[in-house]
């Protein structure tokens, strides 16, 4: 296993501080399985799952957490807090991990950062949900052993436990919306799934966390925070669902599988909005079946209605009522915190739309 770095991480990019603070808290989750017992192979198979989880990644949400915590207190962090919000980000990263893990079985995805899913590879299996749990389990343990005398540690513990719950929800409500017709999927349910999905853990978790780490986490401030996080998280997951069916899976890292999963997504909904009936009605024929002669001909429809070119318009005039709302934001912490994570937002390849 890796050698633990030095207690005081060194002044460095979140990036490199994120790569050095997974390897640090991957060694202090170790310990303490070493301590109650558990067999070396077991072990190792743990620190596998952890590798691939957060390796070929951009480490977004666990880098958000650090940039924050740097911006809002004008990147003048002790070496204790500067560790301290590192190992944070680091907690959201394993949090990823696990619901990377059961949203791939979930969706009986095959590839993920453009390698095979941790259930897809040899050995592993639906081994992989119980490796998610245990994941999820050691995001308390480091909470626990680092942060139990901390003035925050009681709100950081319900701030994790909040967003696991909101993620589930979303999760859960997904898996249903895929059971349903066609016709009855709405926007109504796909707001209420991005905002639990993706929006909560996503966007304002990595931001609320420095926050309430540095005592600067008042109420309304994260009221703020969380009714800005949602319309980020909503424009940020219809991109997501765009990419899924337009992407190009060499930039994206990830084969699109929403049309097959009868997924309750921005593109299907969007396209029933736009159809004529004879198009609606080869949609609900062929949308959810896992064969590519469905396939192509829900692609084929979503290309007849110019759905590329609606989702432009659509993503332009959203991000633009985004950027005001954020220009508009009355809490400067606020409008720093998501600027910050915006900037590292747009600089990622994987969710650019591409031109044609």
């Amino acid at each position: 296993m890796a050698a633990l770095p030095t207690t005081t991480l060194p002044i460095a990019t979140s990036t490199q501080t994120m790569q050095a603070t997974i390897t640090h808290v991957r060694r202090l989750i170790f310990d303490h399985f070493e301590a109650i017992g558990l067999e070396p192979e077991a072990i190792q198979r743990i620190a596998d799952c952890i590798d691939i989880g957060t390796e070929g990644g951009n480490l977004l949400r666990g880098r958000t957490v650090i940039d924050t915590a740097r911006v809002i207190r004008g990147h003048d962090l002790s070496p204790a807090e500067a560790e301290d919000v590192g190992k944070l980000g680091c907690l959201v990263e394993l949090m990823n991990a696990a619901f990377v893990i059961w949203d791939d079985i979930m969706d009986g995805s095959t590839t993920r950062r453009g390698k095979p899913c941790w259930y897809r590879r040899e050995s592993v299996g639906m081994r992989a949900v119980n490796d998610g749990c245990v994941l999820k389990a050691s995001i308390y343990l480091i909470l626990k052993s680092g942060f139990r005398n901390h003035p925050a540690y009681l709100n950081l513990v319900e701030l994790f436990e909040d967003a696991c719950l909101h993620t589930e929800l979303g999760q859960h409500c997904d898996a249903v919306a895929a059971t349903k017709s066609l016709e009855k999927l709405n926007w109504k349910q796909y707001e209420f799934i991005t905002a639990k999905k993706t929006a909560y853990y996503s966007m304002y978790l990595p931001l609320a966390i420095p926050m309430l780490y540095l005592g600067l986490g008042t109420p309304e401030r994260l009221k703020e925070l969380y009714d800005i996080s949602m319309k980020v998280g909503f424009i940020f997951q219809a991109r997501d669902d765009f990419l899924d069916v337009y992407g190009d899976p060499k930039v994206t890292g990830k084969i699109g599988t929403d049309i097959q999963d009868h997924k309750c997504a921005w593109p299907v909904l969007t396209a029933m909005s736009l159809c004529d009936d004879k198009q609606k009605l080869i949609l609900m024929e062929n949308y959810g079946k896992d064969n590519p002669a469905s396939v192509s001909k829900v692609k084929a429809i979503f290309d007849e209605i110019n759905l590329p070119k609606a989702f432009k318009e659509w993503d332009a005039g959203r991000v633009a009522e985004m950027t005001l709302m954020i220009e508009n934001a009355t809490d400067s912490v606020v409008k720093d915190s998501m600027m910050c994570l915006l900037s590292k937002y747009f600089k990622d390849p994987r969710r650019h739309i591409p031109p044609n």
